[in-house]
């Protein structure tokens, strides 16, 4: 199906595994100006398709990669792509963002997306090349590490190819995926669509890979207006204080100690908000004796990533999360031993987040008595973690139980109250009890306990600025403008570290100023006038230069009439979708929940303000989206946002393996 907007390569199509048949997926113009693309987009498709009753790993289930008007377009960091499904860890939809070249390959290939369902008979890989798709048996490759499975595909691909090189982009799993893990992971090259457990849905399918390649080109709507502005916002992010300066110098490692400077840094299972060994596990230490060089993805001038040498061999660096989590998360200052797990985790196709916070569940759980498991919080513990992880992908021993997660474990061996997760899925390395802004966020987010789902309030509660990280007020309506800003700029299929150039330099430059402190000062009282914004967007009915350029870009690539507004008006739409599709499979209040070391017991000793007053929050984080008292968009929301038509399935399989073409097997 063609397109009149840029930007765009105006074909989705769907696959059937279980048939091998392929045809094109309807996806109109008026969706593409609704849903943009990226998550949006694949939560549409998602909505359009699952029923309440829908498991997980069943052929109705899908896998939805898509792209976004900006991939390929040469905008600053826009070589993301998403990975959506139905998370067999949370049971609800789940979306999951990588970097690396898939997303720009796939629309090399032609294509804006891919609709993958069914469950083929036996494993296979997928190779698209423009229009043509063909399976190959992945006999030979099942049971491969990631980084393996990568380097025969590409010999693979070069061998057909008579011997020369294939550019190509790729997704695999590993023994993570094909012995499903709740929480495997999607590799592409050393990125990982990391959370949710997609990894597992792709190995139920008994899909191993896809690779694709071709020669068109993507067009935009303006291409002499759109390079001027890039060229313009490139400079501005390059001499930013955060997407300049910090994250190129340092990566997301840096937060470490502003984090344990202010009593966020997840210690000993969330217990504590400092470790006393942080330095030896931050991001200085890591630059210093570690890093070798600087890595970006696609059109990215940030360049956030770090490489580091592990047993001879240069490899990914670990992010934030995983310092924080696999170092003072479980009582480890061997900052060496990080790095390498870091490694096999990604080899083996695991979410570190998740891996990292059961294992500290575990290790709790066996302290306490409540289950005998081996695992302590102790420097003997290292040196048997690596068998550890190759336990839990390949379902050994009691890896088989960690392999299902924190949820899983603490409703089987009790000890919910310091099972760190929210909707089943692990939360991140900050503590909330001193952001509690973000412990709304991780909260109410849509895939689970996420960080960035959930609004990212950490990074003006402590991280660049320091509005008071304590108080309730404010922070539920900054939460729902930052949660759709970001929603926006995913959906066209760009990095979110650009967002952290939304704030203008002097703030994050000049901290004591009196501007930086009237600014931060004023967050708690802002929230009525923000309320004004969230309940009418399209009030802002122009663009936001230099600090926003999104909403200009959206216009220039695809030619559609764009504003600031209806910019954040498409990311509430967005938002909004997937919280109602949630609903379909029970999500409601009672659901948006943290576990009660978070809200209940004080980090401080005596310190009431030090937990999360997550339920008064909660109540005025639902009247500023127009949801219900029990979370639940109102139809009269449903209306506003154009989304009061959807619980009408598009597409079954029946009636797709009954109409579609096929693939070569």
């Amino acid at each position: 199906m063609s397109t009149n907007y840029g930007g765009y390569m105006g074909k989705v199509m769907h696959i059937d595994l279980t048939t091998g048949r392929t045809n094109e997926y309807p996806w109109s113009d008026e969706e593409r100006r609704l849903y943009i693309g990226g998550k949006t987009m694949a939560a549409k498709i998602l909505g359009d398709n699952l029923k309440k009753d829908t498991p997980a790993f069943s052929e109705e289930n899908m896998l939805v990669i898509t792209t976004g008007p900006f991939t390929g377009s040469g905008a600053p960091s826009s070589s993301r792509f998403n990975i959506s499904t139905l998370s067999p860890q949370t049971g609800i939809l789940t979306s999951s963002n990588c970097g690396g070249n898939f997303g720009y390959y796939l629309k090399k290939a032609g294509f804006d997306a891919l609709v993958i369902s069914g469950k083929s008979p036996k494993p296979v890989w997928l190779q698209i090349h423009n229009d043509t798709f063909t399976f190959h048996d992945a006999d030979g490759l099942w049971g491969m590490h990631t980084g393996k499975v990568q380097q025969v595909l590409d010999e693979k691909l070069s061998s057909e190819n008579g011997g020369m090189a294939v550019k190509n982009g790729k997704i695999v799993i590993g023994p993570a995926g094909e012995n499903l893990v709740l929480y495997a992971s999607i590799v592409s090259n050393e990125r990982l669509a990391g959370r949710g457990g997609t990894g597992a849905v792709m190995g139920w399918k008994n899909l191993k890979a896809i690779t694709v390649s071709g020669n068109h080109q993507v067009q935009v709507y303006n291409r002499e207006k759109l390079d001027a502005l890039n060229k313009k916002w490139f400079k501005y992010l390059k001499s930013h204080p955060l997407t300049g300066d910090q994250l190129p110098r340092l990566g997301t490692a840096g937060l470490v100690s502003t984090m344990q400077m202010r009593g966020q840094l997840s210690t000993k299972n969330y217990n504590y908000g400092q470790y006393d060994d942080f330095e030896m596990v931050n991001g200085e230490t890591l630059a210093e004796e570690y890093n070798i060089v600087n890595k970006g993805c696609l059109t990215c001038p940030i360049k956030c990533a770090r490489t580091v040498e592990v047993d001879g061999k240069a490899v990914k660096g670990p992010e934030l999360e995983t310092l924080g989590l696999l170092g003072g998360g479980i009582l480890n200052n061997d900052l060496y031993s990080i790095l390498k797990w870091n490694y096999e985790l990604d080899e083996l196709g695991m979410d570190t987040i998740s891996a990292a916070s059961t294992l500290a569940y575990a290790m709790e759980a066996n302290e306490k008595g409540l289950w005998d498991n081996g695992l302590e919080f102790n420097e003997e513990n290292k040196d048997k973690m690596s068998q550890v992880w190759e336990d839990i992908a390949y379902r050994r021993g009691v890896g088989d139980e960690l392999a299902n997660g924190s949820r899983w474990c603490s409703e089987k061996y009790g000890g919910k109250e310091f099972a760190i997760h929210s909707k089943g899925m692990e939360l991140a390395a900050y503590e909330p009890r001193r952001s509690v802004g973000l412990g709304l966020g991780y909260a109410v987010s849509n895939r689970g306990g996420c960080h960035l789902n959930g609004g990212y309030m950490v990074l003006i509660e402590g991280l660049s600025l320091n509005v008071n990280s304590q108080t309730p007020h404010g922070k539920p309506d900054f939460t729902v403008i930052f949660q759709d800003l970001m929603e926006g700029v995913s959906s066209c299929g760009q990095c979110l570290f650009t967002t952290y150039a939304f704030f203008p330099p002097p703030l994050i430059s000049h901290p004591h100023s009196w501007y930086t402190r009237l600014f931060c000062k004023a967050v708690p009282v802002l929230g009525p006038v923000l309320r004004l914004l969230n309940k009418f967007p399209g009030m802002v009915c122009f663009h936001l230069p230099l600090i926003f350029n999104q909403s200009k870009a959206l216009h220039l690539v695809t030619g559609m009439p764009v504003t600031f507004g209806s910019f954040f008006k498409a990311g509430k739409r967005g938002y909004t979708l997937e919280r109602h599709i949630n609903s379909r499979f029970g999500i409601s209040r009672k659901d948006d929940s943290l576990p009660s070391r978070l809200t209940d017991v004080p980090q401080v000793e005596g310190d009431e303000s030090t937990k999360v007053p997550l339920e008064r929050m909660k109540n005025v984080y639902y009247h500023a989206r127009g949801w219900s008292d029990d979370g639940i968009p109102t139809p009269k929301t449903l209306r506003k946002l154009g989304l009061d038509k959807l619980d009408s399935y598009k597409v079954t399989c029946e009636e797709f393996r009954s109409s579609s073409g096929g693939a070569s097997r």
